[in-house]
């Protein structure tokens, strides 16, 4: 078992699960973040902390998706082990909001540490 971000945290990114990951694996997008899922612990430390609720077990249903999307970006974006100033300032007016993968999802990588 591993976390995964899903796209609960597109356009918010608010970044508390870093600071708590004691394995130092989520990786930052442009627009959001993702877990690496072999470096994942599955501590679950990371997922309470998410004010997006973004952040699931793969063990539930239909979230096959979002563990290849986790994979595939872990790899290609940079590491990042602390909150910094990266929250989107309209984060609040994205959180809830349904397809947002569709909508907004960026390939591009985030700034890292």
């Amino acid at each position: 078992m591993t976390y995964v971000v899903t796209d609960a945290c597109i356009r918010c990114k608010y970044m508390d699960c870093v600071e708590v990951c004691p394995v130092d694996c989520f990786y930052e997008g442009e627009n959001m973040l993702v877990i690496n899922p072999s470096e994942c612990i599955d501590c679950g430390v990371c997922e309470p902390e998410c004010p997006a609720e973004a952040i699931l077990p793969d063990t539930e249903s239909g979230l096959e998706k979002w563990l290849e999307l986790n994979t595939t970006f872990s790899a290609q974006w940079p590491n990042v082990t602390r909150k910094g100033d990266q929250t989107p300032a309209d984060a609040d007016e994205h959180k809830g909001e349904t397809g947002k993968y569709d909508k907004y999802f960026s390939a591009e990588p985030g700034a890292g540490d």
